[in-house]
């Protein structure tokens, strides 16, 4: 059985999932954002969608209306 907190994902003290940094820029994440340009910050994202993790802003940005 897989023990808790070894998934290689970095937790706080409480065992919490830490988000990414909010200067992170949409060019260097894994697989950029799409509706966003480049330079874009997640910060920016969060603060344009109200979303906080980078899934819901995914989902957020496909369920947008252009």
């Amino acid at each position: 059985m897989k023990q808790p907190g070894l998934d290689g994902r970095h937790r706080d003290k409480k065992g919490t999932i830490d988000l990414k940094h909010g200067n992170t820029k949409n060019k260097n994440l894994p697989t950029p954002i799409p509706g966003f340009g480049p330079d874009v910050t997640l910060k920016e994202m969060r603060d344009e969608t109200g979303k906080m993790s980078e899934q819901a802003i995914r989902a957020a940005m496909r369920n947008r209306k252009s």
